[in-house]
């Protein structure tokens, strides 16, 4: 172990580290990688967890925390962001086979607190739909609820009012607010808060020791914290650890390590079953969240072609995937499942340049153990076309988010990206300059260090009424002039 040239303490082969080649899998040559991409993208610390051939192999890169020096090991454990709507998922389809849930049944049947302003849809909305993500629910709805065992309810309860993306199955519009509903309809069918049930129903059984839901369960553990900076330079520890409230549990609040993630995507991949054999899931039920339920006209934002119940769907070239991704501060995390390999990879970071290191360490390893080739980062044509913006000029709405689209006199086309109503206090406007990649898919630049990332992806489509929506952040925002 050793300080490297940014004075972080880096770990190779630490506590709990493995430090020996096993299984095919050359855990010196890619903790080398590991290390030398984490240095290159300012990523304070990484740990990474490969499954092959049955055996899990985890590396842990850097530090947890650049103000204390801890050093990331193999045991710590990070902030799963959006990563945990598999586990909410996951919890909904057991209930399915115990015959307690209907896909297609109406939510409002089973919660009765679950309402939307507009009566009709909210007699519509099932929870096939809030599964994937086809239910209108917005995303952004930012509400604590408090630390009470009613946290889901009383969140429930408030987003009564909250307008609606699109109209139930007119388009897949990412909501974190649908799954805080899955997780409220776990607690009513089940008896116990969304936190005991995923103890006691998935993490119990599969012997996920280092996952849990609460600060106060992952004190026990070596704990990453976010980390914020400018690009280009290591960030600093961020103010706090975590701004999320207990309610955005079943959307973003899994704690767990990097070996906890692939061996709870073990079980996925050998039919729902736990390594001592027990079963845990269906293999229908399985095999139905692998499903495709609708496409997705943003393929770039979590490199989405398709949405199954809960899992993101890839097609790398007729190779097919499934995983999710997650953001919680500045905590990233990364799930990749190849089935025909029998390769899972999950790659947690806190801080830093992660899609970058996501991008070049994960297409390194998919190519090597799946055969799998990763689409090119997201990037406008060095010629890009030119496009008729006629049809795509004008203004977008919904919950909290106002977006204008606009040609200047330079030809040059613009969005113009606005926090308003109860999100106005959120962020400045941004400015964001739009170059074409085809005729309804722009490369959003200029939009500050919030877009560091590479190039945003601004997608146009159609709702299945035709109204025209444009995608930003997964999100579909309809338009109204």
């Amino acid at each position: 172990m050793s300080w490297d040239s940014e004075g972080n303490w880096t770990a190779k082969g630490g506590w709990g580290t493995a430090a020996s080649d096993g299984g095919g899998f050359s855990l010196d040559r890619w903790q080398a990688r590991l290390d030398e991409l984490r240095d290159a993208h300012h990523v304070p610390g990484a740990t990474l967890a490969v499954l092959k051939d049955g055996e899990v192999h985890e590396l842990a890169s850097g530090v947890l925390h650049r103000g204390t020096g801890v050093e990331a090991t193999t045991d710590s454990v990070f902030l799963s962001g959006s990563v945990a709507k598999v586990y909410t998922a996951t919890l909904v389809m057991q209930l399915v086979d115990s015959g307690d849930l209907d896909l297609d049944a109406p939510v409002v049947d089973i919660v009765p607190e679950f309402a939307t302003p507009d009566a009709e849809a909210t007699k519509a909305i099932t929870v096939r739909q809030l599964l994937s993500h086809t239910g209108g629910l917005t995303c952004d709805f930012t509400f604590d609820s408090g630390r009470g065992d009613d946290c889901l309810a009383k969140y429930v309860e408030a987003a009564q009012g909250v307008a609606l993306d699109c109209p139930p199955g007119a388009a897949i519009s990412y909501s974190s607010l649908g799954y805080v509903v899955l997780g409220r309809i776990v607690e009513v069918l089940t008896g116990q808060t969304w936190d005991e049930a995923l103890r006691d129903r998935l993490l119990a059984p599969l012997d996920l020791e280092h996952t849990m839901t609460l600060p106060e369960e992952a004190l026990r553990f070596r704990v990453a914290m976010s980390h914020l900076g400018e690009p280009g330079t290591y960030p600093d520890p961020a103010p706090v650890w975590d701004l999320m409230p207990r309610s955005a549990g079943p959307y973003g609040r899994v704690i767990y390590s990097a070996g906890d993630a692939v061996r709870f995507a073990q079980m996925h991949l050998n039919g729902g079953t736990a390594p001592d054999g027990t079963r845990v899931l269906s293999a229908e039920s399985v095999a139905a969240m692998q499903t495709p339920e609708v496409d997705c006209p943003d393929k770039w934002t979590v490199s989405a072609d398709g949405w199954g119940l809960g899992w993101t769907l890839y097609d790398w070239d007729g190779i097919s995937g499934y995983g999710h991704d997650g953001s919680a501060v500045a905590q990233h995390s990364y799930l990749r499942v190849v089935p025909q390999a029998g390769v899972a990879i999950a790659l947690l970071t806190n801080g830093g340049d992660a899609r970058a290191l996501y991008s070049d360490l994960l297409r390194e390893l998919l190519a090597e153990l799946a055969s799998v080739r990763m689409p090119d980062d997201f990037a406008p044509a060095a010629q890009p076309p030119t496009v008729d913006m006629t049809p795509l000029v004008g203004t977008y709405k919904r919950e909290g988010v106002l977006l204008t689209v606009s040609q200047k006199d330079d030809g040059s086309a613009h969005l113009l990206y606005e926090f308003v109503d109860g999100m106005k206090d959120m962020s400045p406007p941004l400015d964001i300059e739009l170059v074409p990649v085809t005729e309804s898919v722009f490369a959003g630049t200029g939009a500050g260090p919030s877009f560091s990332e590479g190039y945003m992806p601004v997608v146009f489509s159609i709702l299945t009424d035709g109204t025209r929506c444009v995608y930003v952040g997964m999100r579909a925002t309809p338009k109204t002039i």
